[in-house]
């Protein structure tokens, strides 16, 4: 597995920082592609995302670019707006389309928490001109409610997903009760996947966990994602 950090301009000077983690054996426009965002108190380093990411490059399934979006670089506590939050997303994307070493062939979006959600606005416009295609996404912690709040859940955006899709959620996640997400992903325009994280919160930790046990959870979550992306290619 090789891992490199880059720069990623955004707009005028202005830069993210980047991370691609690509397989050993990359094959140029045949291995497959993942963007991932992170989520809204955190950066490309959680441990969750580069789990993920060294463990599908060092499985040889895809290479896998996690970045930063613009405030979280800048080292502040507040999302931007979402306009801006897509538009760095959308660097980021076009960063891993564009890779010189190893341009990847299907491409798949996805993020965790606040970064699925902006993957999932993306995708759901990707047969208008401001969307992205993808092969399918991958949400880690799709965040469907405020905590206590699943009665007010907003489902519009991925009732609108016509694109295939993996949820891999804790079933402590206090932003998404399981009982209010299993229904929807039937209803989605195609059916949703739902990988659990048995005692997993928000960020699939696992309470009271061992290093060793923690890491057995991201390994599972490698596999899962590893057999979607299988799946689609």
């Amino acid at each position: 597995m090789i891992e490199k950090r880059i720069r990623i301009e955004i707009d005028g000077a202005a830069q993210v920082t980047a991370v691609i983690n690509r397989p050993e054996g990359c094959v140029r426009g045949v291995t497959p592609g993942l963007v991932l965002a992170h989520g809204a108190k955190n950066d490309l380093d959680h441990p969750l995302l580069a789990a993920v990411a060294r463990g599908l490059a060092q499985a040889g399934v895809a290479s896998v670019l996690r970045f930063n979006f613009a405030y979280s670089e800048l080292g502040a506590d507040s999302p931007d707006r979402l306009e801006q939050l897509e538009a760095v997303y959308r660097r980021a994307h076009d960063a891993l389309v564009d890779d010189e070493v190893c341009p990847p062939g299907p491409l798949f979006l996805g993020g965790k928490s606040l970064g699925a959600r902006v993957a999932a606005g993306l995708a759901s416009r990707h047969h208008e001109a401001d969307g992205l295609l993808s092969e399918g996404l991958v949400f880690l912690g799709y965040p469907l409610h405020a905590p206590g709040r699943a009665v007010a859940a907003k489902l519009d955006l991925l009732l609108s997903l016509d694109v295939p899709s993996l949820f891999l959620e804790g079933t402590k996640d206090p932003f998404c009760d399981l009982d209010t997400l299993g229904p929807v992903l039937d209803r989605m325009p195609v059916p949703g996947r739902l990988h659990e994280v048995e005692g997993g919160g928000h960020s699939l930790e696992v309470s009271r966990a061992s290093e060793d046990d923690q890491e057995a959870v991201y390994a599972d979550v490698v596999r899962a994602i590893a057999a979607f992306i299988a799946d689609r290619t």
